[in-house]
């Protein structure tokens, strides 16, 4: 049981500190909207491979799947949770792996071709 705990924890500090990874401030908006309140146009925010980012694209997500699964006690309404943002959190990263080689192009590319998508060196 503690080691699901365990599991769980890891999995929310990993979401965390991977948003500081990406630019916190821009994932939620708030680079945005500051840069609208002082009127200022804005800027795409590059593309960097740090820490975790150096072995999985989706940290954040993996994160995610561990919070969701890692529970002591699956009853039957999070089993269902879980299942759905599961799909959910799949499907987002197939679209955003679209959106980002769009963006980044051959540099996104190379990046996709030598990490893995979640899972290190699986997946």
């Amino acid at each position: 049981m503690y080691v699901l705990w365990g599991v769980f924890g890891l999995g929310w500090t990993l979401v965390l500190i991977s948003t500081f990874l990406t630019d916190h401030f821009d994932l939620f908006g708030l680079r945005q909207t500051w840069l609208h309140f002082i009127e200022k146009t804005y800027s795409s925010v590059g593309f960097t491979e740090r820490l975790f980012y150096r072995w999985i694209r989706h940290p954040m997500m993996l994160g995610l799947l561990m919070a969701f699964w890692a529970v002591p006690s699956m009853s039957i309404g999070h089993l269902v949770f879980s299942v759905g943002m599961t799909v959910y959190t799949l499907l987002g990263i197939h679209f955003e792996e679209k959106g980002l080689a769009a963006t980044f192009g051959a540099d996104y590319v190379a990046y996709q071709q030598r990490t893995s998508r979640v899972i290190p060196k699986i997946y």
